[in-house]
């Protein structure tokens, strides 16, 4: 690993690696380290991702092992460890989509009513965010950055690990950013997940309904941060082939929007800043 200091600080994946290695899980070994010059030197995982090994016949066995491992980190948590996903930085995400999404890729300037939507909206998806158990967060656990290895999966990427919602790891699983998949599949992954953590005495609803409810309201919160940092990767960083996964989040976003009264005016903000007039038929 080449992270210079003046530009990444490789302290935050030493210690992650250390915490997980504690747990029981499989992550990149560290032989040596020059933190003064940002070099690490890793065994290797390999170069299979589960983005490239996943199939619609290896996704149950891949994402049960997945899952496994998603447990034994969360039963690990302790406050006070690692840094907390407070209000501050859940708003800072926010912040993302309006500034970058909308502003900078759509050209697009909200009006006095659609800040007001949306400010309502993230305050909304905020407030179940703190409202959830907390536990240790991979942040990003997703096909991309698990790897098909023995024992399964390794686990790479982490260095930005806080302590924070229990569903944030679990939406970041099912509803990905580079591949998605049929409903009924990730309710029934989800429930995997939610049976095995009660198992395991993990602080989960213990009424499924209220659990999917959390955990679809901390996707849609994790999806319009992503749109934020995909426009972001594009137009600072000149990095085009992100926003071609745009269309999946917006998907996302329409979907569990539609689902819930409260989060309706996400749905209509979407319309008017597609240019569309708003459809019948929503489920609330």
């Amino acid at each position: 690993m080449d992270a210079p200091p003046e530009r990444e600080d490789c302290r935050p994946f030493i210690q992650v690696a250390q915490l997980m290695r504690d747990a029981g899980l499989h992550v990149p070994e560290i032989l040596n380290a020059d933190t003064g010059q940002g070099f690490l030197l890793l065994t290797d995982l390999g170069d299979t991702t589960y983005l490239r090994a996943l199939t619609e016949d290896n996704a149950g066995d891949l994402f049960g092992d997945a899952i496994a491992a998603l447990v034994v980190w969360q039963r690990a948590s302790r406050p006070g460890v690692l840094p907390s996903y407070d209000r501050v930085l859940l708003q800072r995400e926010m912040a993302l989509f309006p500034e970058w999404y909308v502003g900078r890729h759509l050209g697009t300037t909200l009006s006095e009513k659609q800040r007001a939507n949306l400010a309502q909206i993230n305050e909304l998806l905020v407030g179940s965010a703190l409202a959830q158990p907390a536990v240790f967060v991979h942040r990003d656990y997703m096909p991309r950055n698990l790897m098909l290895s023995t024992p399964n999966p390794g686990i790479l990427d982490f260095q930005d690990a806080v302590y924070g919602p229990i569903t944030y790891d679990v939406v970041s699983l099912f509803r990905d950013a580079f591949v998605s998949w049929p409903e009924e599949r990730v309710i029934d992954w989800t429930v995997r997940y939610w049976e095995q953590a009660r198992r395991a005495h993990l602080p989960v609803d213990a009424d499924f309904g209220a659990f999917y409810r959390a955990f679809e309201w901390m996707g849609l919160q994790r999806h319009l941060k992503v749109l934020g940092i995909f426009a972001r990767i594009h137009h600072r960083d000149g990095k085009p082939g992100y926003l071609d996964d745009a269309p999946r989040f917006i998907r996302y976003v329409r979907e569990v929007s539609a689902r819930y009264r409260d989060l309706a005016p996400m749905v209509h903000l979407l319309d008017e800043l597609e240019q569309r007039q708003p459809q019948a038929g929503y489920t609330f």
